[in-house]
């Protein structure tokens, strides 16, 4: 089986480092089941792929599935004669997250800041096992931001009469952090078959979920994929999504997901959603953690952190030396620290990593002196009334050197279609500014506490209404000269 991965970033050689594989040499990974090679057919500066073959050696497989007989092919000859050794399966899947674990992960030692960025990148998998057909790969892929193309191939090139088999050719295209896509592919190339060559344990569901984090639980089809992944058991299933369930409530401040990846033209058109487009909350934290790399900022606190999903990012970013979320609900708390996974994360991580309940109107003397603090969606859930006091327990009290925030922008609710006139993107809304508000806002607390700002916009541009997401960047002045 075989799965190449094409970047055109420049130059494009450094995907060797975010792979940690040299471009010009063949390296071999014996598997429990075979042997895996990493090769590069092409490696310039303006283009480089990178190949996983994988051979599968059937009588490893065999023993393999006496042991489990957990799969279809459970009859004498099905453990030597079938299509496991040439059809991307969870064997291939099994052989990414073997032969790519740092990548998996998204750590790079040599180019980190790379490794959180989204990058140009191409994939194919020529030989999938699709239980659905071609429909289904669009469905589960394009959701995560992928092009995809999926071509069926036929049963018989000679007898084109006999139709197409269950395999398809799999070309997915998008601009992708690395993790991100071999996460998605670690996950779905079993998804799309249907099949898993071992036992379906229980600690199942925290591969799903730790390889899921971020985007399993706001995807369309996540019944499917639990259902599919989990080898369609019931009771494992219905953990999961139990899990799930609990990732996407408890993350709070709630993103604005219910219009995320809307966009409409300028002439007032009905909205349309484009499914190929990352949604606005992975767009949003990708633009938080930019900001937050262009500061300099070792030490960061993510204020209002909720379920922890701008954590995983800061953990896996290795200029972060510590990292802390801050959040008033201890349940909000407990679903970041599992997303997290801090139980199962060696000392050294762990040492990184903290997490405090605390209420952001009340000054609290641990938040002190940090390089960068982040409000996130969080400034629009207060009552207006309690602005002040955010204000100066953050700004006045806690003090950061660099301060980011994000919310909405009211002008552009208009483009989404099923938003009545005057409604909030989310019920828990106590209020929503307009650009003109917003800057006005920054430049007040700016000026009050002795800091510089800036304003940029998150998501698709609109020439009459802004961006969907205001974002601005505030950045504490040398000496603190204030005019309160």
């Amino acid at each position: 089986m075989l799965l190449t991965l094409t970047t055109t970033h420049e130059p494009a050689t450094d995907l060797g480092y975010l792979l940690v594989k040299h471009p010009d040499r063949v390296q071999e990974f014996d598997l429990p089941t075979g042997t895996a090679h990493v090769f590069y057919p092409e490696a310039t500066a303006q283009r480089c792929t990178a190949a996983l073959l994988v051979e599968v050696d059937p009588q490893r497989l065999g023993v393999g599935r006496r042991r489990a007989a957990s799969t279809p092919e459970s009859f004498t000859l099905g453990q030597y004669v079938n299509d496991r050794a040439y059809a991307a399966s969870s064997l291939l899947s099994s052989a990414l997250s073997t032969v790519f674990r740092s990548a998996l992960r998204g750590v790079s030692r040599d180019r980190p800041e790379l490794a959180g960025s989204a990058i140009p990148l191409s994939i194919r998998v020529p030989v999938l096992r699709c239980r659905g057909g071609a429909d289904l790969a669009v469905r589960l892929f394009t959701p995560l931001g992928w092009t995809v193309t999926a071509a069926p191939l036929p049963l018989d090139e000679q007898h084109p009469e006999w139709g197409d088999s269950r395999y398809v050719d799999l070309c997915l295209t998008g601009t992708v952090r690395l993790a991100d896509a071999l996460n998605h592919l670690y996950v779905l190339l079993p998804v799309l078959d249907d099949a898993k060559h071992y036992w379906v344990a229980p600690d199942e569901i925290d591969k799903l979920l730790r390889a899921g984090a971020g985007w399993l639980a706001d995807h369309p089809e996540r019944a499917l994929i639990t259902r599919r992944y989990l080898a369609h058991r019931r009771a494992l299933a219905g953990q999961a999504m139990a899990r799930l369930a609990e990732l996407r409530l408890a993350d709070v401040p709630v993103p604005d997901d219910s219009v995320d990846g809307v966009t409409g033209p300028a002439d007032g058109a009905t909205p349309v959603a484009d499914p190929r487009r990352a949604s606005l909350a992975v767009r949003r934290r990708e633009a938080v953690l930019a900001a937050l790399a262009a500061s300099g900022a070792t030490r960061v606190v993510d204020l209002g952190c909720g379920g922890g999903a701008l954590l995983t990012g800061l953990l896996a970013d290795r200029r972060y030396t510590e990292v802390v979320g801050v959040d008033v609900s201890t349940q909000a708390l407990t679903v970041a620290a599992r997303r997290l996974r801090l139980d199962r994360l060696p000392q050294r991580q762990q040492d990184r990593v903290r997490l405090w309940q605390s209420a952001l109107t009340y000054r609290d003397d641990r938040l002190r002196g940090y390089d960068a603090a982040v409000l996130m969606e969080v400034v629009e859930h207060l009552d207006p009334a309690r602005l002040p006091a955010l204000e100066d327990a953050v700004l006045g009290h806690a003090r950061p050197g660099t301060l980011v925030v994000t919310t909405p922008n009211a002008e552009y609710n208009v483009r989404y279609e099923g938003l009545p006139a005057g409604r909030f993107r989310h019920p828990d809304h106590r209020f929503e500014w307009t650009r003109a508000e917003f800057a006005a806002w920054v430049d007040r607390v700016a000026a009050d506490h002795g800091y510089t700002a800036t304003i940029s916009g998150v998501g698709d541009h609109d020439p009459e209404l802004g961006h969907p997401t205001q974002l601005a960047v505030l950045t504490a002045v040398a000496s603190r000269e204030t005019t309160r």
